[in-house]
Order: structure tokens, then sequence, then C-alpha cells
């Protein structure tokens, strides 16, 4: 039963990726047919995608961003082995609540499911792991228009809980720490910076002290296209020299679609480790990202 669900699991792991993109395109060429016998959008419904589109690249927004987001890693092996795949599916919903006029509560948990690189077992044959990683959550106040304008800001705590299903795949270990972010939204753009750092309070595992640094700029385009980058830097302080640092830079393409009433944001990024970890570092991320767009389902009266 477990080597059932050991591959069911892989097997949806492989296939998110190829089915989502292949949607995608087939979404973008009903959308082209469309369009060559159909007039083109009215003014309104370009002005609606642009915003929906900065709303779904907006770390504090007032809807809810339901993100499912997949990335595949090339890792280079040891002994100049070549590179291998990892895999790391993510469900990252945002959610914000409104407290007061002025003042709302934004959360983002992150769940994970992990699909690592090869590796020797007992018996000496290659082998891989398919397993649920820790889960993240940040919450942070944030200031609505009225007090800061277009500017982005909120602070607040973040934690990591030690759920991982394998050993190999979890820290085993309950992290705090604090979490801000700060940036602007312009007519046809968001900037942001989403620094989390974790200290580790308790738990059987090594001691950690780490750090997620998400830096993006996202510019909208017509038709509910948009271009920009969005990395996430990470820093684990209590690694060796040489191994503490992953800096990725990135180009990412995005799309608005409706499906039905919901509008859905697929968003496909590149990027390359320019700073990485000489042991088991990535040097290429595929990363795909779909992210339906909710109203509020929880509001103040």
């Amino acid at each position: 039963m477990m080597v059932y669900v050991v591959q069911l699991a892989r097997f949806f792991i492989r296939t998110v990726p190829v089915v989502a993109l292949t949607f995608a395109c087939l979404g973008s060429g009903i959308a082209q047919a469309q369009e060559l016998t159909t007039q083109q959008p009215s003014a309104a419904e370009n002005d609606s995608a642009a915003e929906a589109s900065k709303q779904a690249a907006n770390p504090l927004a007032s809807v809810w961003l339901m993100q499912i987001q997949q990335n595949s890693n090339w890792i280079g092996m040891p002994g100049d082995k070549g590179n291998r795949v990892q895999s790391n599916l993510q469900f990252q919903p945002l959610m914000s609540v409104k407290l007061t006029d002025d003042w709302s509560l934004v959360t983002r948990p992150v769940l994970q499911l992990f699909n690592t690189t090869p590796f020797q077992d007992q018996t000496g044959q290659a082998n891989r792991l398919t397993a649920f990683g820790d889960t993240a959550v940040a919450l942070a106040l944030s200031p609505g228009h009225r007090l800061v304008g277009n500017w982005l800001l909120a602070a607040g705590p973040t934690f990591i809980f030690p759920t991982a299903t394998d050993s190999r795949i979890g820290q085993n270990k309950w992290q705090v720490g604090p979490a801000a972010a700060v940036g602007y939204t312009g007519k046809d753009f968001v900037t942001y910076v989403f620094p989390q750092q974790w200290f580790s309070v308790g738990g059987d595992g090594r001691r950690t002290r780490q750090m997620s640094l998400i830096y993006a700029f996202v510019r909208t385009l017509p038709n509910g296209w948009t271009v920009g980058t969005n990395p996430n830097m990470l820093v684990d302080w209590e690694a060796s020299s040489g191994n503490k640092v992953s800096f990725p830079v990135g180009l990412q393409v995005g799309k608005l679609r409706k499906l039905g009433p919901m509008p859905v944001k697929f968003d496909l990024q590149v990027q390359y480790y320019a700073v990485r970890p000489q042991v088991y570092g990535p040097k290429w991320n595929l990363q795909l990202q779909i992210t339906p767009i909710l109203p509020a389902l929880i509001g103040r009266k």
C-alpha cells in the first residue's frame, strides 16, 4: 500500500507541470483564435485584468490568493555525476482579514511536498524519497491605503513547524522569528521585498538559523499579461563556508485567464542560481505558479 501511495505521489508531481502548461497553452491558443473572429477586449476589461494581475502579485492583497507552486530544481551531483532533478510542490495561500478600516491581518502558510534527488539506500541502490516537508506560517499586520498610500508595509512573526513525514526531509525543529514586507504599487507595476528570519527554539534536530528573502518586480501589460522577476534567496547561517547562500536571478512571464467567473493567474519563471551551495546546490530552477483569485472569504462587519 505504501509503495502505491509513493508511486501515486511521484506521478502527481511529475505530471502537474505538464498538464498545467498544456492547459495554459491551450487556453492561450483558444483565446488567439477567438481574437481573430471577435473584436478586441474593451478598455474596461483590460483594466480589470491588469488590476487582477497586480493583486495576484501583491503579497498584501485584499483578495485571497490560493497559489499552487511547482518547483523543479536541477542540482549538481558530487564527483562530476551530472545533474539530477529535485521537485517541490507547495500550496501557499495568502489570506487577508480586515481588522479595522485601516488595518488588516495577513496570513501566509506554506505546505510542501518533496520528491528528493536520488540517493543510495542501505542496499546500495539508487532511490528517491517522497514526503511532506515542514510547514511555515507567517502572520503580519498591514496598514491600509488611507495610512500609507501606495506603499506596502507589514510586519509580524513567522513560524516553522516540524511537520515533515520523514526525517530526511524536515529539520525536526520548532522555529520562530520576525517577518516583514516593504514594497510599492504603481499604476502598472508591483515591487517588494519579503524577508523572514527563523531561529530554532526546540526539537531534536540540529540548531538552525536561516533566512528567506523574496524580492520581486512585476510589470502589468495589456490583456492580462505580466513580466518580471520573483526569486527567493535562502541563507543558512549555520552552514559551512561556501554553503550558506542560495541566490537566484530569474525571469517570470504570466497570464491572467478566467475560468468561468474566477480569475486565475498562470506564471512561469526560469531561475539561475548565481550563488549556490557547493554541496548539492541547485543550478537552475523551473517554477510554475497557478493562482486562483478569490474575494476575501472572511470580512469585518
